[in-house]
C-alpha cells in the first residue's frame, strides 16, 4: 500500500486550532486522476456537478481554469467568497495533484470569515484514486457552522467529491 499524502497547512489554519474544520474523502475506481483534475481545476465545470457553487468569476477571464496565485470569487454556503489560489500542483509525472485556496468574506467581528480549502488527488494501488478535501475556517460564521449537526460543510464537501467522481466517470 502506498503512503497516503496529506494537506499542506500553514500554521494559521492548522486543524485543531481553528473555529471549524471538516475533512471529506472518497476512494474510487473506474476514474483517472487526469479526469478528476480536469473537472476540479476548470471552474466552468463546477456547476455541472456541484450545486453549491455559483457566480464564479476569475480575475483573468481568458480561461476558466484556475492558475497558481489566481484571484477569483464565488458564492457558496450562502457566502460571497473572495479567494486566491495558494497551491496548484498538476498531476504530471505521477505527482499527487493539489489545489488549495485561501477564501474570505470581509466584515466586522460577526461576519469576517477566513478559510483555507484544499484538495488532494492521488493514485493508490489497484487503479484506485483517492480524493481528499479539507477546509479549516476562522471567524464567527465558522463557529456557527461548527455548532450545527451535521456540519453543513461536511455534507456540502461530500457532495462536491461525489460530484467530482460522477463527472470523472462520464
Amino acid at each position: 500500500e502506498l503512503q497516503m499524502q496529506s494537506i499542506n497547512w500553514s500554521t494559521e489554519y492548522l486543524p485543531g486550532h481553528t473555529d471549524n474544520f471538516v475533512s471529506n474523502e472518497v476512494i474510487a475506481d473506474g476514474i483517472t486522476l487526469d479526469a478528476v483534475w480536469a473537472n476540479l481545476v476548470d471552474t466552468a465545470k463546477w456547476t455541472t456537478y456541484y450545486d453549491n457553487a455559483a457566480n464564479i468569476v476569475l480575475d483573468d477571464q481568458t480561461s476558466s481554469k484556475l492558475k497558481f496565485a489566481e484571484h477569483f470569487r464565488f458564492d457558496t454556503f450562502g457566502f460571497p467568497i473572495d479567494a486566491q489560489v495558494m497551491e496548484l500542483v498538476e498531476p504530471t509525472d505521477g505527482k499527487t495533484a493539489r489545489l488549495a485556496w485561501h477564501g474570505w468574506q470581509n466584515g466586522d467581528a460577526d461576519t469576517q470569515f477566513d478559510v483555507y480549502h484544499a484538495f488532494l488527488i492521488e493514485k493508490l494501488a489497484d487503479g484506485r484514486i483517492r480524493l481528499l478535501t479539507q477546509e479549516s475556517q476562522i471567524g464567527k460564521p465558522a463557529q456557527d457552522l461548527a455548532a450545527q449537526t451535521p456540519n453543513p460543510m461536511l455534507n456540502g464537501h461530500q457532495s462536491w467529491l461525489d460530484g467530482l467522481v460522477r463527472a470523472a466517470k462520464k
